[in-house]
């Protein structure tokens, strides 16, 4: 199986991982296997991780929780983390799969916490240090987060992975209230959170908006937005990009505006899994695969009327499997249990994601 090419993308420089160094490809690729899921309590125990390494991925993506922080004091912090790298079947994955991570809240610092964090830059450190980080990447000094993509392949079989930061900039959450939420929300199984009243609120900010703008137009057949929260589904009252609705208004304009082809969207947080499926004003279907959690499980799913097939409140991981054999190459984006069975599956092709003819 082909291992990737392993490179940090800025919009300026290119920093190459000696670990996994570009080297001349003899052969076109014939299959590539990105694995990724988000949620894993350095506390408990993960079976899911035996499943994982058998798999042996070109790639496994951390999509965020990646472990449970929730502290302002550092030490504690860097305890969790070194929890985390002592677990056996995290040092097997982290020997012998290349892998990539962004953060979301628990391993930022705080449940739901955004810009007003106090220690997000002592826990920038932290977590880029475990992750193996390149001493001189811009993610340990870029002031407004550590965004990231990450361009696999060559040539016609390029997967771009594109790694947003939702928290260093992240405006504050609109709640409805304690009363409303228990009365109203819990019931549903929805959460306390609404839409931002501000129509411009971001969760990115502006120069990250500028940043991923000229990402999405790099050239690659597959783009991957590897998002540490769900972005398809609409509204659930949980954290999501829904609570920002300029943001996820503007992601969806700027695949139309430059008519960029093959986005496939993976998601973290939710602490259940799921397909979702949005084809409403847009020149093709957008899919999202969200993976939650490899240890965390919540039994009270949200409503979502972009589902595709079945969710699972049990522990799952995420599969991103591409045949580059076919005439028209598949995508199979699945869902997978804790024995590695495949419990949701949908099967795409690149031209059914690419009706734009241009190289994107």
């Amino acid at each position: 199986m082909f291992k990737f090419i392993y490179s940090f993308i800025f919009t300026t420089v290119i920093i190459t991982s000696q670990a996994f160094a570009e080297s001349s490809l003899p052969q076109p690729l014939t299959t590539q296997k990105i694995l990724f899921g988000s949620c894993s309590h350095q506390d408990k125990a993960m079976p899911i991780l035996n499943a994982i390494n058998k798999e042996k991925a070109d790639l496994f993506i951390f999509l965020g929780d990646n472990v449970y922080g929730d502290t302002e004091n550092m030490s504690h912090l860097a305890n969790k983390y070194t929890l985390l790298g002592n677990n056996a079947g995290i040092k097997t994955l982290l020997e012998n799969t290349p892998a990539i991570a962004i953060w979301d809240d628990h391993d930022y610092g705080e449940n739901d916490a955004g810009g007003e964090y106090p220690q997000k830059e002592a826990s920038r450190k932290l977590m880029l240090d475990f992750w193996n980080e390149p001493k001189n990447s811009a993610r340990y000094t870029r002031k407004d987060g550590i965004y990231t993509s990450y361009m696999y392949g060559e040539n016609n079989q390029k997967v771009h992975v594109i790694m947003p930061d939702l928290r260093w900039n992240r405006e504050k959450l609109n709640s409805v209230g304690k009363e409303k939420y228990f009365t109203e929300r819990k019931p549903k199984n929805m959460g306390p959170y609404s839409p931002s009243k501000n129509p411009t609120a971001s969760m990115l900010g502006e120069t990250q908006w500028q940043w991923l703008e000229a990402e999405l137009q790099k050239p690659a057949k597959i783009k991957v937005i590897a998002s540490s929260l769900q972005l398809l589904p609409e509204f659930t009252g949980w954290e999501s990009w829904a609570n920002f609705p300029h943001d996820r208004n503007r992601l969806m304009s700027l695949i139309k505006k430059h008519k960029i082809n093959g986005v496939i969207i993976i998601s973290g947080d939710t602490h259940w899994g799921e397909l979702s499926k949005v084809t409403n004003d847009l020149d093709y279907p957008l899919w999202e695969v969200t993976s939650s959690g490899l240890t965390e499980e919540w039994k009270e799913v949200s409503p979502n009327k972009h589902r595709v097939g079945k969710y699972t409140h049990k522990v799952n991981y995420g599969e991103l499997l591409i045949n580059w054999q076919q005439t028209d190459p598949t995508i199979t984006l699945s869902l997978k249990d804790v024995k590695g069975d495949i419990f949701t599956q949908q099967t795409l092709t690149i031209s059914e994601i690419s009706p734009y003819k241009k190289n994107h």
